[in-house]
């Protein structure tokens, strides 16, 4: 019941519509500065390129994961094979602070950054992400989860990569029969990915880690996960609000 009076409050509190709504989830996690998101129409995306790219490549690794038969693996990949999300990671990173420095007058910055750069960044990092946290959730949610880790070849990290690859093609695609359920996607990654790591506090505080056989088994500690995260979302949300008194993101 608290979780539905929270998840009530924040749609009537948060701007109208579908997209009104992917809007408020976008607007507590991210710059929304306009120049740096693709736009359906006229307006901009809930999350900008760089966080667009994140989100869905954070669902792109959940789905690609689950398709691969991954639902019960909890081990982390073998060092050789984390070298490659954290090489995603470090580009993410080298990319975003590049960006960053373009924003501060005379700073030095070693290429000029553009959304295809931010994007695909982000969805490498999306996919480094998602596999943390799937298999995170895998090894203290499940009574019989396998400690065979959740990506075990270079097979499989391509074939994430490919996955991520075609999400940013549609991206790209700009078409906007195409970019209005990515846009509602984007956003409901956000939700995804703090609610699953917010479902493993969860598991941790209700002391139920490694007691779940079902994903019926799992309702309650995620429905506490997602009521966390919206709570967190309408928190960040109301405290951007009130230091500048508009829903609308920065403009450049």
């Amino acid at each position: 019941m608290p979780v539905g009076l929270l998840l009530a409050a924040w749609l009537l509190l948060t701007p109208e519509g579908l997209l009104g709504k992917a809007d408020a989830v976008g607007y507590a996690v991210c710059h929304r500065i306009d120049l740096r998101s693709f736009h359906l129409g006229t307006r901009a995306l809930p999350l900008c390129a760089r966080c667009s790219g994140m989100y869905l490549g954070a669902l792109a690794a959940f789905g690609g994961l689950l398709a691969l038969g991954k639902s019960r693996h909890g081990g982390f990949p073998r060092p050789a094979l984390m070298a490659p999300f954290g090489v995603f990671a470090a580009l993410w990173a080298i990319d975003g602070l590049n960006s960053y420095l373009t924003l501060i007058p005379g700073a030095p910055h070693a290429y000029e950054p553009n959304n295809l750069l931010r994007l695909a960044t982000g969805l490498l990092m999306g996919l480094t992400l998602g596999t943390i946290v799937f298999a995170g959730l895998n090894q203290n949610a499940w009574r019989n989860w396998k400690k065979d880790p959740v990506v075990g070849s270079f097979r499989e990290v391509g074939g994430l990569v490919l996955l991520a690859a075609v999400v940013g093609g549609l991206v790209l695609t700009e078409n906007p029969l195409i970019l209005y359920p990515l846009a509602l996607l984007s956003a409901a990654g956000v939700l995804l990915v703090l609610g699953l790591v917010y479902t493993v506090v969860a598991l941790l505080v209700l002391r139920r880690e490694n007691r779940i056989d079902s994903w019926a088994g799992l309702a309650v500690p995620m429905g506490l996960g997602l009521g966390l995260a919206v709570l967190q979302i309408g928190l960040l949300d109301l405290a951007r609000l009130t230091l500048t008194g508009t829903w609308s993101g920065f403009s450049l």
